[in-house]
């Protein structure tokens, strides 16, 4: 099986800080958003993947190499951004008839990953949300059979958001869906949705089924990412590596720190997560993110965002600070 993860977007919810850098490669709770999705895959037993780059796509080929030297990984290139179905389509050459699992780039879910995977069906990750209007939809019959998806209704039949997580066992009638899709779309110039070639499946014969996640961490915009940050934090403890520099600050847990990161005078914490070689001093961060290589001087965070590269000296409040930046409140 070959997992298939379109990190081509642009992310332009998650800006200033996907100007300079991927969202895919965006940290949270000490790991990169990628990182979470990966190993989750590798650990079920996929050893081969590919990567639908784009928009910033040499930053997430050089992590990958880097990050992950012994998995087989394949890069295509999506130069002209035609919608998440034409991202998969433009894979057929690598999947030809193979069974595939397709994980988008921003989705990080805990699941029976195991139970899907040796499922004799094609499966679709699903989850109960309040107001499912902004996300596709599925309809499922009593047996979690799905019977119908719809990309954004305006008015939903069901509450079951597709959380972005596909185990297709017909690749051979998915790409033949989505083949169909592109030359319609073509004539009109307009993207087309993944979610529309899985319909176009169903009507078709395929029997695909559901599966529900226990939790969807929505990594997607600034105020979500910190959410999710906190309770993965909550969930897995956090990490403080040893490799660290900390005088007169008290830690308060859950947190991750990074190798080379220097604390001095501060308090830092809870949910905090801050990136490698980041210099925190005479500062107070909590409920935050921070990048590597920022310097933060004398300022009180809370419900923050910073980028790597950044300096930010003497203020109190909420930010949503991009890299390479440098602020002086002084």
């Amino acid at each position: 099986m070959k997992a298939i993860i379109p990190v081509a977007g642009v992310g332009t919810k998650l800006r200033p800080h996907t100007y300079t850098q991927p969202k895919a490669l965006i940290p949270v709770a000490g790991k990169t958003i990628l990182s979470f999705i990966v190993d989750q895959l590798h650990q079920a037993g996929i050893n081969e993947f590919i990567f639908v780059i784009g928009y910033l796509g040499e930053k997430i080929k050089e992590y990958v190499k880097e990050t992950y030297p012994s998995l087989t990984c394949h890069f295509v290139e999506q130069n002209e951004r035609f919608g998440t179905g034409h991202a998969i389509e433009l894979t057929q050459d690598l999947v030809k008839e193979d069974e595939i699992f397709v994980a988008l780039g921003d989705t990080i879910c805990e699941y029976d990953i195991r139970e899907v995977l040796d499922s004799p069906y094609s499966m679709i990750g699903v989850k109960r949300v309040d107001d499912p209007r902004d996300f596709g939809v599925a309809e499922i019959d009593e047996e979690e059979f799905v019977q119908h998806v719809f990309e954004k209704p305006a008015i939903p039949k069901s509450n079951l958001a597709l959380v972005g997580l596909y185990k297709i066992k017909e690749s051979k009638y998915l790409f033949e869906c989505l083949r169909d899709l592109y030359q319609k779309g073509n004539e009109n110039h307009s993207a087309y949705n993944f979610t529309d070639a899985i319909e176009c499946m169903i009507l078709r014969g395929a029997k695909i089924k559901s599966f529900k996640v226990n939790n969807w961490f929505d990594c997607g915009k600034k105020d979500t990412l910190i959410e999710s940050n906190a309770k993965l934090l909550k969930k897995y403890g956090g990490f403080i590596n040893k490799n660290i520099q900390i005088e007169n600050s008290i830690i308060l847990p859950p947190v991750s720190i990074g190798e080379g990161c220097i604390i001095k005078n501060s308090v830092i914490g809870p949910h905090a997560s801050i990136d490698a070689n980041a210099q925190v001093h005479f500062s107070i961060v909590k409920e935050s993110i921070i990048g590597s290589y920022t310097y933060l001087y004398e300022v009180l965070l809370n419900n923050s965002l910073i980028g790597s590269d950044a300096s930010v000296k003497g203020l109190s409040r909420s930010l949503n600070i991009g890299d390479n930046t440098e602020i002086d409140f002084g």
